[in-house]
């Protein structure tokens, strides 16, 4: 009997002891061990700074099919996004992409509207780091940018000091 007392307390102490661990987890179910397939983290300018990003969906399926991301049509419903600029063919030695905001500003958004920008023929390249900067190229007649009418699912996930 004495022996039958012992084992039911024992499997009432791993039961506490199991019911403390969930509520200490906040209860949250078993969602199984992270997988350990790595995701590509991609280098952008802001304010001629790099930031760090991901790319987890987006609204083009053959972009998603290249990247090897998520295609969701519904991101390309998604309106007054801020702007991730690309550019397209001819460009200056280390080119990143550049955002149009960051973390920490007002408008920050991870969802991004895509624009393509392109070199006039005849224009030497330069190194572009921020978007004010595209701009000042565009009024000057030596860049043209161009709605690529897609959304990027492009989180920032480092900041990048100024330097």
């Amino acid at each position: 009997m004495r022996r039958i007392v012992l084992v039911l307390f024992g499997f009432g102490l791993v039961a506490a002891a199991a019911g403390i661990a969930a509520a200490a987890s906040g209860g949250l179910p078993n969602i199984g061990k992270p997988s350990m397939k790595t995701q590509p983290v991609y280098k952008g300018y802001y304010d001629h700074h790099i930031d760090t990003y991901l790319i987890t969906d987006v609204s083009s399926k053959s972009q998603a099919q290249a990247l090897h991301v998520n295609f969701s049509r519904e991101l390309k419903a998604v309106k007054g996004l801020p702007e991730q600029y690309f550019v397209k063919g001819r460009a200056a030695k280390g080119q990143l992409t550049i955002f149009g905001s960051q973390p920490g500003e007002a408008d920050y958004n991870p969802l991004w509207e895509e624009v393509w920008l392109t070199w006039k023929s005849g224009v030497k390249p330069v190194l572009i780091g921020q978007d004010d900067q595209i701009d000042a190229l565009e009024k000057k007649g030596k860049l043209t940018e161009k709605d690529a009418h897609i959304v990027l699912n492009a989180p920032i996930l480092t900041v990048g000091k100024s330097g």
